[in-house]
C-alpha cells in the first residue's frame, strides 16, 4: 500500500542495482512505498527475489532481475527487458580494505571494474531513453570515500571519487536535457557490506566501535536513513537539485 508523504512516485519505474540488501534493498523497499514500479537487480538471484517479496508484502510492485554491473553484455539484457525508466539507483559496489602497500593490481582492477565499470555500464544503457523523453533521475551511491581520504582504504576510496566525478560529468553534459544526476554519500552504515568489511580487521569489535566513533552522531547509519535521502533526489521536488553530492554521514566530513 502506498503511503501519504508528499514524495509521490506513482508510475515512476525505477532500477536499483546491488538491491539484494542492504542500502538498495532499503531503497527499493522505499520507493516501491512510494508508488514506483521497481526492478531489484542484484548479482544474487535469490536475494533480489527476497527483497521483492518484502515488497510484495507490503503490497508494492516489484520485480527481480539477474544483473552484473561489470559486464555490458548483462546490463545490455537488462536493458533490453525493461525500457525507458524514470528513476535509476547505481548502488551495487563492492569493498577492500589495505593501503596502496597492500592493494595489488587484481584488488584494483576488481573495484574499478564493480565500482567504477558499473557506474558507467548502466548509466550509458539507459541514459538515451531519458534523454529521448527529456525526463529521468540518476542517482549514485557513492561514499564519505569519495569526498575524503578513508584510512586503508586506498582502492575503495579511488573508485568512489571517481563515482562524484561522473556524477558531476553526467549532471553538467546532460541536465540541459531533462536528466538530473546526483550522488548520495553515505558515512558508516550498518549493512552486510560493511560487517564483511569489519571481518577483514585483526580485531572486529573494536573495528565497529572505531568506525562509529567517526561520525558526530556516535553511531552508523540505517540503510532507511540513506533511503530517506534517495527518496527525496528521485523525487520532483528535487527538480532543482542536480550535479550534487548529498552527505548523509552523521557529521563525518564537518571534522572532528
Amino acid at each position: 500500500m502506498r503511503s501519504s508523504h508528499m514524495f509521490d512516485l506513482t508510475n515512476k519505474v525505477a532500477l536499483i542495482t546491488g538491491a539484494g540488501s542492504g542500502i538498495g534493498r532499503a531503497i527499493a523497499q522505499r520507493f516501491a512505498q512510494a508508488g514506483a514500479k521497481v526492478f531489484v537487480a542484484d548479482i544474487n538471484e535469490a536475494a533480489a527475489q527476497e527483497t521483492v517479496g518484502l515488497i510484495e508484502t507490503a503490497k508494492g510492485s516489484a520485480e527481480s532481475l539477474v544483473l552484473d554491473v561489470a559486464d555490458v553484455s548483462s546490463v545490455a539484457a537488462a536493458a533490453e527487458k525493461i525500457g525507458t525508466l524514470d528513476l535509476l539507483v547505481n548502488n551495487a559496489g563492492i569493498g577492500h580494505v589495505g593501503t596502496i602497500l597492500e592493494t595489488n593490481a587484481e584488488d584494483m582492477e576488481r573495484l574499478y571494474r564493480v565500482n567504477v565499470g558499473g557506474v558507467f555500464n548502466v548509466t550509458k544503457a539507459f541514459i538515451p531513453g531519458m534523454l529521448e523523453r527529456k525526463s529521468g533521475s540518476i542517482i549514485n551511491i557513492a561514499s564519505i570515500g569519495g569526498i575524503v581520504a578513508v584510512r586503508d582504504r586506498f582502492a575503495y576510496v579511488t573508485t568512489k571519487f571517481a563515482v562524484v566525478g561522473m556524477t558531476k560529468q553526467t549532471a553538467l553534459d546532460h541536465s540541459h536535457g531533462g536528466v538530473r544526476c546526483n550522488c548520495i554519500c553515505p558515512g558508516r552504515v550498518e549493512t552486510p557490506f560493511v560487517q564483511a568489511r569489519l571481518q577483514e580487521y585483526r580485531d572486529p569489535e573494536e573495528a565497529y566501535r572505531e568506525m562509529s566513533s567517526t561520525q558526530l552522531i556516535g553511531r552508523m547509519g540505517q540503510p532507511e536513513e540513506i533511503a530517506a535521502a534517495a527518496h527525496y533526489l528521485a523525487s520532483d521536488e528535487a527538480k532543482l537539485v542536480t550535479g550534487s553530492s548529498l552527505m548523509a554521514d552523521g557529521g563525518w566530513s564537518a571534522g572532528k
